[in-house]
């Protein structure tokens, strides 16, 4: 008698299903293929630097385990305890104060200007919104350094632009990048004009997706620019914010270029980052371990205080 295989005792409805299955398995397999080569980058360039900083940050990693590997120890977390409570813990706290400065005073301060630029461009009184799109998107596509330079210029004491423009009001010069209470106020003023339009675009992007019908129905009832503004644009765009503000903090945590490079976290410190600290501690001293161990927990505050602002986030639309 001829044996009867599992396949053909199936019903014909579970068949179908393993069809169907595979044709669904078969239509994924071009989105893999044009996705790998975008993880392959993210895993090289991302994924493993970062769990390499994991790493190396138990270790005592220097310029000696670079020529020897037979130098690396373990020493759990002797570098840890070194930037938080040991001989590195004042200069560490110090960058720490300086960095969430720059984030929580510079972030808003960016997103409340990229806001204020898009309600410009969005405005129906406003012409050549294209050429003026252009002009403030510029400065986020030029280089960081460049910037930093010409700055530093204008804050320059004598024949900085800055302080001409004081002086045609009869105020006196500032030091600006000499005096340790302006000189962070300074960078994040420069950080602002840097970084807005690109958050303008997006914030642009947000108040374009905006039904026509929810303003018609405001002004119906007798709702003016501010109230249309204030309860149809700004809660419209709560997605659009989370997204910035999120973006934003996160860049704001990696100061770096602009005290390297027009202050050299002076004066006083006043300027000094984690980000700088980092990269003192591992290309100027070649103490790659304790490197690594500030950029987890530089890691570690990041992502606590992203989560903390989605958090906020979520409760405010609630």
């Amino acid at each position: 008698m001829a044996q009867t295989s599992p396949q053909q005792l199936a019903p014909p409805r579970s068949r179908a299903a393993r069809r169907g299955s595979s044709r669904r398995v078969l239509g994924l397999a071009p989105g893999w293929w044009f996705t790998a080569p975008a993880l392959a980058i993210v895993t090289l360039f991302f994924l493993v630097p970062a769990l390499a900083s994991f790493v190396l940050s138990v270790t005592d990693f220097d310029i000696y385990a670079l020529a020897d590997l037979r130098n690396l120890r373990f020493v759990g977390l002797d570098n840890f305890r070194r930037i938080l409570v040991g001989e590195q813990s004042e200069l560490f706290w110090t960058a720490l104060g300086n960095t969430c400065f720059f984030v929580f005073v510079g972030g808003p301060l960016s997103v409340a200007v990229s806001l204020g630029f898009a309600l410009l461009l969005e405005a129906k009184l406003t012409r050549y919104k294209g050429a003026l799109r252009v002009v403030f998107f510029a400065p986020v596509v030029t280089t960081l350094v460049a910037v930093s330079i010409t700055w530093r210029y204008l804050y320059d004491v004598r024949g900085g632009l800055m302080n001409h423009a004081l002086e045609s009001f009869g105020i006196e010069p500032v030091n600006w990048l000499g005096d340790p209470h302006w000189a962070m106020p300074a960078i994040i003023l420069m950080a602002v004009w840097k970084n807005f339009g690109y958050n303008m675009v997006i914030l642009l992007a947000g108040m374009q997706s905006i039904p026509d019908e929810l303003y018609e129905a405001a002004s119906l009832d007798g709702a003016g620019s501010w109230r249309r503004f204030w309860h149809v644009t700004l809660p419209a765009l709560g997605p659009t914010f989370a997204f910035v503000g999120v973006t934003t903090m996160i860049g704001y945590f990696q100061l770096f270029a602009e005290p390297y490079v027009m202050t050299r976290g002076g004066p006083e410190n006043s300027t000094y980052s984690l980000v700088l600290l980092m990269y003192e501690e591992g290309f100027r001293w070649w103490r790659l371990g304790a490197a690594s161990a500030v950029a987890v927990v530089l890691f570690a505050i990041t992502l606590v205080a992203a989560f903390g602002q989605l958090a906020l986030q979520r409760r405010a639309a609630a």
